[in-house]
């Protein structure tokens, strides 16, 4: 008599973090990942089948079709995404509301165990001074939403991606020169930023506590855990890049984020998330790489590490 799989709803599945925890699933093989996407003939979509996962159509938007996506699932990996165009256009909020929906329909399919993906409250923690940077705030309200559901749940707090260095052009040549530089916008040089390699290693943290969830020892139920690779500040980023890619490699704070939606933001009250990182720090108080994860197993990777990747792209 063969056993039921152990179905593991991925939302955010054709994205940087969803996608990271598919392939996390899939080469561990406890779990059978299910893709959720508003698409499901979509070329991500389908090459996610192609390897082995289920995939299956739902919108945030429609409880009903939550619902039915999380049909026979046994846990949720739940992420939003504030900048989708469609979400973008409902408010500042609607992330909080879809996070909501998510959580709502996992309660009603009876789902055991829900990671759910956030970042800190920047209204809270600055007592106010940073009050506009909805794409954090919103996914920590849904924190308080979960937390109150009642549904067995993990909250998984990310850092800065490191995949930002060639998704945003973060590190670009300089004109007529052989050097290069790396942009953060609104950033001190020696306040210290929190990396997250996602490709690398959000899948294994989100695997390590769907393996353990059940056992009590390890207690993981209601806590929060940080999928922080490292912490160092961007001047010694720009080092450990420079090592690698054997050219000058010089660390620019620059007055734009390159994203309007970002640069409005900060200019409606001098405020914005790069700001609120710079200020304050993501995790202050917490010891980086988590140490009950690399319990759990997770083998976390270095900014050298990744930097051979990088050389692999620029050079």
């Amino acid at each position: 008599m063969s056993l039921s799989p152990r179905i593991v709803a991925v939302f955010g599945a054709t994205g940087t973090q969803g996608s990271s925890v598919v392939q996390a699933l899939l080469a561990d093989g406890t779990f059978v990942p299910r893709a959720i996407t508003r698409n499901s003939s979509s070329e991500k979509a389908l090459k996610l089948k192609t390897l082995g996962a289920e995939v299956a159509e739902a919108d945030l938007w429609d409880v009903a079709s939550l619902k039915q996506a999380l049909s026979g699932v046994e846990a949720v990996f739940g992420i939003t995404d504030y900048y989708d165009p469609k979400n973008f256009a409902q408010g500042h909020n609607s992330e909080m509301l879809l996070g909501k929906n998510l959580v709502d329909a996992a309660k009603a399919m009876d789902v055991k165990y829900f990671i759910w993906s956030s970042l800190p409250h920047c209204t809270r923690v600055s007592n106010g001074k940073y009050p506009n940077v909805y794409h954090f705030d919103n996914k920590a309200n849904v924190d308080d939403y979960l937390r109150d559901s009642g549904v067995p749940h993990s909250i998984l707090h990310t850092g800065w991606f490191s995949e930002n260095v060639w998704n945003y052009n973060i590190l670009d040549s300089v004109p007529d020169s052989d050097c290069l530089e790396l942009s953060v916008p609104k950033y001190d040089s020696q306040s210290p930023q929190y990396f997250t390699w996602v490709e690398r290693d959000l899948g294994q943290c989100a695997l390590a506590l769907l393996k353990h969830y059940e056992d009590p020892e390890s207690d993981i139920l209601s806590r929060t855990f940080y999928a922080v690779s490292a912490k160092l500040n961007y001047t010694q980023f720009a080092s450990i890049l420079q090592q690698a890619l054997g050219k000058p490699v010089s660390f620019v704070s620059s007055p734009t984020t390159g994203m309007q939606e970002m640069d409005d933001m900060a200019s409606i009250n001098l405020s914005g998330s790069y700001e609120f990182q710079s200020e304050f720090g993501l995790y202050p108080h917490t010891a980086i790489p988590d140490p009950r994860l690399i319990d759990l197993g997770v083998k976390f990777h270095t900014m050298e590490e990744f930097s051979q990747e990088v050389k692999s792209r620029f050079v």
